[in-house]
């Protein structure tokens, strides 16, 4: 028998004659779950994990509001859309089901296009989402393999990651371009899986010849990475490749200088250098913080960007806050960085 691959919709309605009337305009696109109680509408919900749910408000025992709520409640499901379906009209009554957690609110008696096509833009929006997730998923993944083939602590991609979107804040990005860079700098080094262990890994320093070889990982990222629609891959693609890039030039691997370095690079320079110098190494010591500070500040308008230098020193509080969050447990990484 084949599989009915198509989304499943969880209709949930006190009354068999709405719930006939929702079968009718779904029946032939979607597969079609049906409660008549919000109890069973939670139970359904957390054993079949629909796509999207359209709930009744006015409902014996628990309400539709009551159902959404719990729905949000629980991390497993919160992400499943809510589209009200029901007689309250007024204006309150729609603001209170959004404020419950619903995305779409849809009056009764319904409207078979209206319906289609409010279930249409949800599921395409929850297929955005995912397909969000899965890159991110993919990112974060092939972060955890530089780090293993690195042998480095994952601590120190945390904590850099982390001080890179205190840092896009602060340098005025917003939000969102600040959630971004948190989640695409675990890539800066991915690189480094295709460097030879027996450069990665030398415990003395590298050979002219070996730093050669090292500085490939910039470009060895960026073709890892590769080309994307994706503007979080896209992101991931230019700090993989610029993160080495020093604002007067002298960097690698294509020696860009000052705005020409893309503004994340930029900002995962700092916050990776500073990571690097204030954790424990086989090599060395961890430096102290204002030791640290100190460095960056001396290195602005030569390694690091001016500006982002002080907006770093201006958000150490922050940045203090994470490194206690994220310290390393005694003892620190039992590699190089």
């Amino acid at each position: 028998m084949t599989q009915d691959s198509r989304q499943r919709l969880l209709l949930v309605d006190d009354e068999p004659a709405n719930l006939q009337v929702l079968r009718h305009i779904l029946q032939d696109d979607y597969r079609l779950l049906f409660a008549r109680d919000g109890e069973k509408a939670l139970q359904l919900a957390a054993q079949e994990r629909p796509s999207l749910i359209l709930l009744d408000v006015m409902m014996p025992g628990l309400t539709g509001l009551d159902v959404c709520r719990q729905l949000k409640a629980d991390p497993a499901l919160a992400r499943i859309p809510v589209i009200f379906v029901t007689a309250l009209a007024d204006p309150q009554d729609e603001a209170t089901g959004f404020e419950a957690g619903a995305v779409d609110y849809i009056t009764k008696p319904v409207s078979a296009p209206i319906v289609k096509a409010r279930v249409r833009t949800h599921l395409s929006l929850v297929r955005v989402d995912e397909l969000y997730e899965t890159r991110l998923q993919i990112i974060q993944r092939l972060g955890r393999a530089a780090e293993y083939k690195d042998n480095e602590t994952g601590l120190h991609v945390v904590r850099m990651s982390h001080y890179s979107a205190i840092l896009a804040r602060a340098a005025g990005l917003g939000d969102k371009a600040a959630d971004d860079i948190l989640h695409a700098a675990p890539m800066h080094d991915v690189g480094k899986l295709g460097i030879p262990d027996a450069v990665l890994r030398k415990p003395g320093p590298l050979s002219p010849e070996e730093w050669e070889v090292m500085r490939q990982h910039a470009r060895i990222g960026r073709e890892i990475i590769g080309d994307h629609d994706s503007p979080l891959l896209q992101m991931a693609a230019r700090i993989a490749l610029c993160h080495h890039e020093k604002w007067d030039g002298s960097g690698y691997p294509q020696g860009l200088a000052g705005e020409d370095i893309p503004i994340e690079a930029r900002i995962v320079a700092v916050a990776d250098v500073f990571d690097a110098l204030t954790s424990v190494r086989p090599y060395k010591s961890a430096w102290p913080v204002d030791k640290a500070v100190n460095l960056l500040i001396e290195e602005k308008g030569r390694h690091f960007d001016p500006t982002l230098v002080d907006a770093f020193v201006a958000s150490l509080p922050a940045i203090e806050a994470i490194k206690a969050q994220f310290a390393e447990a005694p003892g620190g990484p039992t590699a190089l960085a």
